[in-house]
C-alpha cells in the first residue's frame, strides 16, 4: 500500500470509514489498513428494500467486522438508490444504451454515503476494496484516479466520476496488490470465513440467478419487437425487442446471415437493430456527454 503521511490534528487523521461488503476484497482492504496503523470502521449499506428485509448482506458484513475486531455502522440507502441508480438503469436500456450502474452509484450514492459517515464520525479518510489507485499532482493541486498495479483486476474506470473531495480523502489499500491470491492469503492467515468466497460478477441489485432482461420487464420496460437492418436500412429479419442487444454484440443475435454479424447501432425510436461487420463498429468521430474534466487546462 502506498501510505500517506499521517499528521495528527483535531480531526482523527488515522480514522477510516471503509466500505465493507463482507467480501474478501473489502476485508483484505481492512486488514491492510489495520497493518498500517489506521483505526478502521466498516460501513455496510443496503441498496434495495428486499436486501434490507432479508438482512443477509448486513449479517455477512457484521460477521467480517467482528472477525476483524473493527467497529461497524449500517445505512439503508435503498430509496436514493432506487431513484438515482435503478431509475437510470431502466431509462438507459429503454434508450437502447447499455449502462454501467456502478459509475452512477459511486459518486451519487456509495461515496456520498461514505463521506457523510466519515464526517459524522470524525474520520478524515474513506476507503474501499476497489483495485485502483489515486495520484496527487503537486503542480495543479488536483487529485486523480489511476490504474491499479493489478491491471487484470483494475477498477479505476468505475471511479472516474468522483469529485475532488472524495478522491483527496480516499485510500485504496488494494492499489498495489498484484494478484487476487494475495488477498485470499491475507484472509486465510487470519482464518476469516470469507477467504474462499467467490468473486461477484453480477449486478448488485438484481437477485443472483435472475436475468437483467426479466428485471427490466418486471419494471414495465417492454419494448416491442422490430427489424434487424443493415447499415443501408435493408431489412434482414426480425427481433423480439431491443433489450436483448448491446453495441458490439455478436453472439445470441437470433439471426443467421452466413457470416459474422455484430450489433453496430440500436434505434430506440424505431426499435431497429443495425447489424454489420466488425469493421463497421469503428468510428473516426464520437459524441460524449456528462464528461468529468478535473483539469480544465486540458481543454486549451
Amino acid at each position: 500500500m502506498r501510505k500517506r503521511i499521517i499528521t495528527m490534528t483535531s480531526m482523527k487523521k488515522n480514522k477510516v470509514i471503509l466500505g465493507l461488503s463482507g467480501g474478501v476484497d473489502s476485508t483484505a482492504a481492512a486488514l491492510i489498513l489495520q497493518e498500517n496503523g489506521y483505526d478502521v470502521t466498516g460501513l455496510y449499506f443496503d441498496v434495495t428494500p428486499e436486501a434490507t428485509a432479508s438482512g443477509e448482506g448486513r449479517r455477512r458484513a457484521e460477521k467480517a467486522a467482528e472477525q476483524l475486531s473493527i467497529d461497524f455502522v449500517y445505512r439503508d440507502v435503498s430509496r436514493d438508490f432506487e431513484d438515482i441508480v435503478i431509475g437510470d438503469f431502466c431509462r438507459q436500456y429503454g434508450c437502447g444504451r447499455t449502462p454501467n450502474p456502478c459509475i452512477v452509484c459511486n459518486p451519487e450514492v456509495k461515496f456520498r454515503t461514505l463521506l457523510e459517515a466519515a464526517d459524522s464520525l470524525g474520520a478524515h479518510y474513506i476507503a474501499t476494496g476497489h483495485y485502483a489507485d489515486t495520484f496527487h499532482d503537486e503542480g495543479t493541486g488536483k487529485w486523480y484516479i489511476r490504474k491499479a498495479d493489478n491491471v487484470r483486476k483494475d477498477q479505476s474506470y468505475m471511479l472516474y466520476r468522483l469529485g475532488q473531495e472524495a478522491i483527496s480523502r480516499l485510500l485504496l489499500p488494494l492499489s498495489n496488490v498484484e494478484d487476487k491470491e494475495q488477498v485470499r492469503e491475507m484472509a486465510r492467515a487470519r482464518a476469516l470465513e470469507n477467504s474462499e468466497a467467490r468473486d461477484s460478477q453480477e449486478i448488485c441489485f438484481i437477485p443472483e440467478g435472475d436475468d437483467y432482461k426479466e428485471f427490466l420487464r418486471r419494471r414495465g420496460l417492454r419494448p416491442p419487437g422490430g427489424d434487424f437492418v443493415d447499415r443501408d436500412g435493408n431489412v434482414l429479419g426480425q427481433h423480439g425487442g431491443i433489450l436483448d442487444f448491446t453495441i458490439g454484440q455478436r453472439k445470441g443475435l437470433g439471426i443467421a446471415l452466413g457470416k459474422p454479424a455484430f450489433v453496430t447501432a440500436i434505434d430506440s425510436d424505431t426499435n431497429r437493430v443495425v447489424l454489420g461487420s466488425n469493421e463497421d463498429l469503428f468510428r473516426r468521430e464520437i459524441f460524449s456527454e456528462e464528461n468529468v474534466l478535473t483539469n480544465e487546462s486540458w481543454l486549451e
